[in-house]
């Protein structure tokens, strides 16, 4: 017998209606800062901090989303798994990010309609548009193939995971704790991804040929992950963040072990140069990103009222 013969509402009535508007946020969501003192820290600007914790949460969200696009895509069940687990540690650090960056400056977040209630790491993720974002460009491009994914992992993994380390010594407690749990996660991306990379150099022919292909392609964005952005070297001088120039060393010496364990050579390629005189962190970004922020932003910005 069914429910409705049998005089029930169907479980599934409440899915239905004239307003489909809960299905584009929930409610139920608490704040991911709730109980942590988001105090500013003595000698720190907030609209430096937050700004600068944008940057870093931008990155994760960003590269989280372009990750997320292998699941059910990549070559094994294994890897699918593997690469999803890592998009969704990248979006937990870009909520925490972005939620530091909304209490430490709440200006920074875009105004919504009255009554919303999309709570504030929300709206700076899907009510920004592309200018406002400060990701580098090193995260926006296309997946490519699994070759071209792995070598892009292993040199975001080991750049974040350096500024990660220092960053857990950040005069900041809210992002000290952040960088913290992420460097266990990151860890293991790093590792992940070196695992891959010396296994793809040193397997068949293809999976060489497609690994020397894809380094170039990586590698032209390679540079502005160590450019330091005045918000970043503010941030540094303050106390709560990380000049990436230091970083350098310490990547390049990483990425030149595994490429020698790989028996593969560093690329020689021109650096991506700025875009009307700036890069990813002034808000100048490659075609890729409008892209993608039309597809990840669809639903919020057609539902700015929504809640489940």
């Amino acid at each position: 017998m069914s429910d409705h013969d049998s005089g029930h509402d169907s479980v599934y009535d409440g899915l239905l209606g004239e307003d489909d508007s809960h299905w584009a946020f929930g409610t139920s969501f608490e704040d991911p800062l709730a109980g942590v003192d988001t105090t500013i820290p003595d000698g720190a600007d907030p609209a430096t901090l937050a700004v600068y914790c944008l940057m870093l949460g931008d990155d994760a969200l960003v590269y989280s989303h372009r990750l997320s696009q292998w699941a059910s895509n990549a070559p094994d069940l294994e890897d699918d798994i593997a690469l999803a687990n890592t998009a969704l540690d990248l979006l937990g650090q870009a909520r925490l990010l972005l939620a530091r960056a909304a209490a430490a400056d709440a200006s920074v977040v875009p105004a919504m309609p009255e009554g919303s209630p999309v709570p504030a790491e929300d709206a700076l993720a899907f009510f920004r548009d592309e200018p406002a974002f400060r990701n580098l460009r090193f995260v926006e491009p296309e997946n490519g193939d699994f070759a071209v994914t792995i070598a892009r992992l292993l040199v975001f993994a080991t750049y974040r995971l350096a500024l990660l380390e220092r960053l857990v010594a950040s005069a900041d407690p809210v992002l000290s704790a952040i960088a913290a749990k992420g460097v266990k996660e990151v860890a293991y991306h790093r590792t992940y991804a070196g695992r891959w990379f010396v296994t793809l150099a040193q397997g068949t022919d293809e999976s060489r040929r497609r690994l020397e292909a894809a380094l170039p392609v990586v590698w032209r964005h390679h540079d502005e992950l160590f450019a330091t952005h005045p918000v970043e070297a503010d941030a540094a001088v303050q106390g709560v963040g990380v000049d990436p120039a230091q970083l350098a060393g310490e990547v390049g010496a990483v990425l030149d072990q595994v490429l020698a364990t790989a028996g593969v050579d560093r690329p020689e390629v021109p650096s991506a140069g700025p875009v009307a005189g700036g890069r990813g962190r002034d808000g100048r970004h490659t075609e890729h990103l409008s892209r993608m922020l039309a597809e990840m932003q669809s639903v919020a910005r057609a539902h700015p009222l929504g809640q489940w």
